[in-house]
């Protein structure tokens, strides 16, 4: 194992860090202290050539031009979608910015992932990024120690671990928002998808959950079995949501507890498979059909370019006490830990 540290380029006054954890086959990881963000993972395809598999920019600042595309970036305090931008807590009614229609996405205006983290190594194989996100920050309550530690293993695993404590009650649903690619194409059309959930978050047209957990029994959002994403999308008129969300956008419970099995991805024509297991309680499914970006080595990241698995709470769990809570609690400490795992066949 060996890592390195190279300059990635200048913003906002500073000069951001590369971090690059290669393993004995040449397999590796590369890592940036701007938004903690995963910035390639190069894997061997069936012939063992090397090749990366992640979606991203060739220097920092590519990464905060992009407006709300989330490439790669730690994604805080809070995940996904909170409906109308707006969350009571403890009695006191907070706004947040609203970048998603009238709801606040991912972290809102200036999420973690546009945000300086501190970097270090950590072990052998092990970059670990930390900051202390104020009060107020977002205008969510409460000074927050967030820890996000990457750790990169002989066998073509990558373990996020992430922690955080707050000094008050506050919301926290961390994720990353890496776009993959596995194939030889430029988009993930042909790749098979299968997701461990027999029932899908149910969601208005603006994506925001109307608090039921559907069975996905007959739906092309049954993903249970391993499924082409262009058949899967070819039966969008039968899901009536996935036309208005042009694609997958779903969110997925996921049974069981413990570090277990979420989701798999393979691309046929390299013979790269990444599996997913996670410690959250569910996964959401993007399949990138708004991306429109100018990527690393002047590659366009178009329509279906790469697609996301990011685990995570419940979209919105703040309003909808069936689901598990997204409150932390003033000095407990959150931690999950998501691991993407691969392999060719």
């Amino acid at each position: 194992m060996s890592i390195t540290v190279l300059p990635f380029g200048a913003l906002q006054g500073r000069t951001a860090q590369l971090y690059t954890i290669t393993n004995a086959s040449g397999a590796s990881v590369s890592l940036c202290d701007f938004g903690a963000h995963l910035v390639s993972v190069r894997v061997p395809d069936r012939t063992g050539h090397l090749g990366d598999v992640c979606l991203g920019f060739e220097n920092a600042a590519a990464y905060d031009q992009i407006e709300y595309s989330f490439f790669g970036g730690t994604i805080g305090r809070v995940g996904n979608r909170i409906a109308d931008g707006k969350f009571t807590l403890n009695g006191k009614e907070y706004s947040l910015y609203q970048n998603n229609a009238s709801n606040s996405l991912h972290g809102g205006q200036f999420g973690f992932d546009r945000r300086w983290w501190d970097g270090a190594i950590t072990g052998e194989n092990q970059v670990t990024f930390t900051r202390i996100s104020p009060d107020g920050e977002e205008n969510y309550p409460g000074t927050m120690q967030v820890s996000v530690c990457f750790t990169w293993t002989e066998d073509n695993t990558l373990r996020i671990a992430y922690k955080a404590v707050s000094d008050q009650d506050t919301l926290c649903n961390l994720t990353n928002h890496a776009y993959f690619n596995l194939g030889n194409t430029a988009d993930i059309l042909d790749h098979e998808v299968m997701v461990c959930a027999d029932t899908i978050t149910a969601v208005r047209e603006d994506l925001i959950p109307t608090g039921i957990d559907a069975p996905v029994d007959g739906l092309p959002c049954d993903l249970r079995s391993p499924t082409v994403i262009r058949d899967g999308l070819a039966r969008s008129q039968e899901y009536p949501i996935m036309i208005s969300a042009k694609g997958y956008d779903f969110n997925y419970p996921i049974p069981g507890e413990g570090l277990r099995l979420c989701a798999t991805a393979y691309a046929a024509d390299s013979g790269r498979l990444m599996e997913v297991f996670t410690t959250e309680p569910c996964m959401q499914l993007y399949t990138g059909q708004y991306m429109d970006a100018d990527g690393r080595g002047g590659v366009h990241y178009g329509a279906h370019g790469g697609f996301a698995m990011e685990t995570q709470h419940h979209p919105d769990a703040i309003h909808h006490p069936q689901f598990p809570s997204i409150v932390l609690k003033a000095n407990d400490t959150y931690q999950t830990v998501t691991e993407y795992r691969f392999s060719v066949k």
